[in-house]
């Protein structure tokens, strides 16, 4: 997958996706960004976190469908095999 942008996940979401993106688009593991931003925001007197999370939450466009919408799978199957069919 190719990371274009920053945007909030819809896979790796707890809250709005925005850990999840952000994540997502520097190749970090989600959890352990979630675990740094937490520790942080709590020694900053934790308001300044929640703040920044909510602007980013306002700022960062979420995910659309169009970048995973064939990667999931197949809508329909381009040609069945019918087994009991003689040739």
């Amino acid at each position: 997958m190719a990371n274009v942008g920053l945007y909030r996940s819809k896979r790796q979401n707890m809250i709005a996706g925005v850990m999840g993106g952000i994540a997502e688009r520097f190749g970090w593991n989600a959890n352990l960004l979630r675990i740094i931003f937490v520790l942080v925001s709590i020694m900053s007197a934790a308001f300044p976190g929640i703040l920044v999370y909510l602007i980013l939450w306002l700022v960062i466009p979420k995910q659309q469908n169009s970048m995973f919408g064939q990667a999931q799978g197949y809508s329909s199957p381009i040609r069945t095999v019918n087994p009991n069919q003689n040739h």
